[in-house]
């Protein structure tokens, strides 16, 4: 992990990660490595001297371009050329390779192959530190061009309105992959965008490792007082493509001279008077010890397919262990708030966060009273910043917190969709169970009188699209209480959709603590002449049309999926076995491309032989949706339709 600083001692640290990097180009060359390596060739002074002065418990987080900083934090060679390498004996098992590998055990929680995404994640990892009252900062890197990005600008502002000890550590090579810096950005220095956003900000040599050193150390200091986020821009150079096969067509030989003249290692050897004869002697060390690493990966097989499924999701769950309690008629939205208050009050590591949950207690109400009897440490505001709301509840959730962060309105998470499916979803496949992300984010959807285009979608379709995550819709206020209780329980991150249509929806609430784990269909209404598969806004739909269908002598079973992710494809082979495969399935999300395509899916490969009708799916249209009530009506699907769907399906099963 970190060292003392001395010239000789980072001489050899920075000349091992050069021929570290340089023997991945071997490798790449002679087919040991596949796909693209991202080498920090030229920029070896920087994670050498912020590692001099970084305490144990101080966590980095980096850019693509980090094999340096995993090696800086002390992570073994062997493992980390294993990965590189895409073995079993790499420090991710070969699921990371290159641009996403970690090592956490030695506080490098991983590079990020999206450009800025770990900044958010950083910002959570520091807000779950100081919810410990642990004094470590955080450090994340980035590269010139990720200064231009949204989520860069929302985790500094993010990370300043909390105060939060991040170090930024800006790595200007002066390339945004194949494009000159200078030619998208106005200024010299881009560290003047941090003053701008009112943080302690410096231009710094990054090619001068005493320099460095120096910058982050009070950089630290700034932050361990509280009085953080710092952004450091460090000059430096790329003596090396933007990937491993990139022939640099684009850069001109005098630039590429210009770089190898700022070379750090030969800068180095000026500055500390390291001789010729030191020098070589200490690279002729690292060659032999390079050489070595590089022929015991060359002899490693593939890793074993048989383990490709593994770790997706946690294998241990909870055990529900719900305590006596009355039972009372609440509305949805007040059994979110008693799940929320039940959570808080039980584990000390959750806390509750967003755009208006703390003070004012959310735009509908949901997270009423929850600051002023837990406090503004655990339910706070945040800055209207997506991407930094759900990338610094994967940060937190990673680093020890049960963050349940709240998206507006679920129309918003497209904004900031990257911190879900890409950081997310990913955490515990990874790292293979060693790390991993129990975050909860709620969000409301779905049509209500008056909402326009972008306030009325259904997306759960799209959410369950993501391996990694789990993601439900609860129905009654009962399912509000128990599934969010359930969410946060869980070991995984988990998505709940609300319907804001349901919110006034008024039921009986057994407020009895957790009681059941994530996961699990409920049969709503039983008969055995067609089974209606629906949830959300369309259970009372489908329980409506069950009730007229009735009157003509169609008793239909009414199955609520609750949870998408995982499926309860058991419950749903039930219902298909009930009804002799005579099966509408009906949401309010849009038809084609809805989840309903993927549960009749199911059924079509699965349980084809029971089918006795085509099944027919009920939803809205492919359309934009309307502002005008009467507009909506039209199209919104409605217990009629699902009478006439179902009518279809019976006569086309009686032919």
């Amino acid at each position: 992990m970190p060292y003392e600083y001395s010239p000789a001692d980072s001489y050899r640290r920075m000349a091992f990660i050069r021929q570290f990097e340089e023997k991945i180009l071997d490798l790449g060359r002679e087919g040991h490595v596949a796909g693209s390596v991202h080498l920090c060739l030229g920029q070896e002074a920087i994670p050498v001297g912020a590692m001099s002065v970084l305490r144990p418990g101080d966590k980095v987080l980096s850019t693509y371009r980090g094999h340096g900083w995993a090696l800086a934090c002390g992570a073994d060679p062997f493992g980390i050329m294993a990965e590189i390498a895409q073995r079993a004996e790499g420090v991710n098992g070969g699921r990371a390779g290159s641009p996403m590998l970690s090592a956490p055990d030695v506080g490098f929680l991983g590079e990020n192959s999206i450009i800025g995404a770990g900044l958010p994640i950083a910002a959570g990892v520091a807000m779950a530190d100081r919810a410990r009252d642990d004094d470590a900062v955080v450090l994340a890197s980035l590269g010139d061009g990720a200064m231009n990005q949204g989520g860069t600008t929302e985790a500094m502002v993010f990370a300043a309105s909390l105060n939060l000890p991040v170090i930024f550590v800006c790595e200007n090579n002066g390339w945004s992959e194949m494009t000159a810096i200078a030619t998208t950005t106005r200024g010299e220095h881009l560290a003047r965008r941090g003053q701008g956003l009112g943080i302690e900000s410096h231009v710094v040599d990054g090619g001068d490792p005493v320099a460095v050193a120096e910058a982050v150390a009070d950089a630290a200091r700034v932050c361990r007082a509280g009085e953080g986020p710092v952004l450091l821009e460090f000059k430096t150079v790329r003596l090396s493509g933007h990937y491993n096969k990139d022939v640099q067509h684009y850069r001109s030989e005098a630039d590429i001279e210009a770089a190898r003249v700022q070379d750090p290692l030969l800068r180095l050897r000026d500055l500390e008077n390291i001789s010729d004869e030191d020098a070589q002697a200490i690279e002729a060390d690292i060659a032999a010890e390079i050489d070595a690493l590089a022929d015991r990966v060359r002899a490693l097989d593939a890793p074993d397919p048989s383990g490709v499924r593994e770790h997706l999701y946690a294998e241990d769950l909870p055990t529900p262990t719900p305590g006596e309690a009355g039972t009372k008629d609440i509305a949805y939205f007040r059994a979110v708030n008693e799940a929320l208050k039940d959570a808080l009050r039980r584990r000390k590591e959750v806390v509750v966060y967003g755009e208006d949950v703390g003070f004012a207690g959310g735009i509908f109400g949901v997270t009423r009273g929850l600051q002023k009897e837990f406090g503004e440490q655990r339910v706070f505001d945040t800055p209207i910043a997506e991407a930094a709301i759900l990338g610094s509840a994967v940060g937190a959730a990673m680093n020890g917190l049960r963050p349940v962060v709240e998206i507006m309105w679920a129309d918003f998470v497209f904004v900031a969709l990257d911190q879900i499916v890409n950081q997310a979803s990913n955490v515990r496949y990874i790292n293979r169970s060693a790390q991993s992300a129990p975050l909860v984010i709620r969000m409301q959807q779905g049509v209500t009188p008056g909402s326009c285009a972008q306030h009325s979608q259904s997306i759960e379709a799209i959410l369950s699209h993501i391996p990694g995550i789990k993601v439900g819709m609860p129905t009654t206020p009962q399912d509000a209480y128990a599934m969010t209780l359930a969410a946060i329980e869980d070991p995984d991150p988990v998505v709940l959709i609300e319907h804001r249509a349901m919110y006034q929806d008024t039921g009986p609430v057994a407020l009895t603590g957790p009681s059941e784990i994530v996961g699990g269909a409920r049969e709503v209404r039983s008969g055995t002449d067609i089974s209606i598969i629906t949830w959300g806004s369309m259970v009372s739909e489908s329980l409506s049309a069950a009730e007229t269908l009735a009157e003509s002598g169609i008793e239909a079973t009414v199955l609520d999926l609750r949870w998408f992710r995982p499926l309860d494809t058991e419950a749903i082979a039930r219902v298909v076995s009930k009804s002799q495969g005579r099966i509408v399935i009906a949401h309010e999300a849009f038809v084609a491309g809805g989840f309903g395509a993927e549960v009749a899916a199911f059924i079509t490969e699965n349980l084809f032989a029971e089918l006795s009708a085509p099944i027919a799916r009920v939803g809205t249209p492919d359309i934009r949706m309307p502002s005008a009530p009467a507009l909506q009506d039209a199209v919104v699907p409605s217990a009629t339709d699902i009478v006439n769907a179902a009518r279809h399906v019976l006569a086309q099963g009686s032919r």
